[in-house]
């Protein structure tokens, strides 16, 4: 998968096949098979294009990564202290990406994403969007004129 990733395009086993052989000797056999399978198990898509079949990744490396932690964390029986300690396990550096995922993916409830879409994060290998610390919190201007009724609306 992290060829077809790299390649962010359709690619034929040759492609895949060449640019392994710079590191290590690998059968052509070896790749399609892989490739094939990765097919059947729906991490690929696959056109034909001649003799030969072109495979494109079905989702991003990060949606998979994504899917892989939501697997993870929902198979703990304590989800709360699962993340504690993936959070503990965290770089400094880790744990600002993940404020930022997070401030990406508050959406106001007004403007929920309807899906994978719409939703506004960085493509891979582009830099996070610059930081920006939240708006203070004001107090109102002046206090309720009655505490009593500020407390309970219905006046009781």
């Amino acid at each position: 998968m992290s060829r077809v990733w790299k390649w962010n395009r359709p690619v034929t086993v040759r492609e895949v096949l060449e640019d392994l052989q710079k590191e290590r000797s690998i059968a052509y056999t070896t790749v399609m098979t892989v490739l094939d399978n990765l097919h059947q198990k729906g991490w690929v898509r696959r056109e034909a294009e001649g003799r030969a079949y072109r495979y494109e990744a079905v989702s991003t490396r990060a949606a998979y990564a994504a899917a892989l932690m939501n697997d993870a964390w929902s198979q703990s029986d304590n989800p709360a202290a699962a993340l504690v300690a993936f959070f503990g396990m965290m770089s400094e550096e880790q744990r600002e990406t993940l404020r930022d995922a997070v401030r990406i993916a508050q959406v106001p409830e007004t403007r929920k994403p309807t899906g994978p879409s719409e939703l506004a994060v960085p493509a891979e290998g582009t830099e996070p969007p610059e930081r920006t610390e939240p708006p203070e919190r004001t107090e109102p201007a002046e206090p309720p004129e009655n505490p009593a009724s500020a407390q309970d609306p219905g006046g009781r």
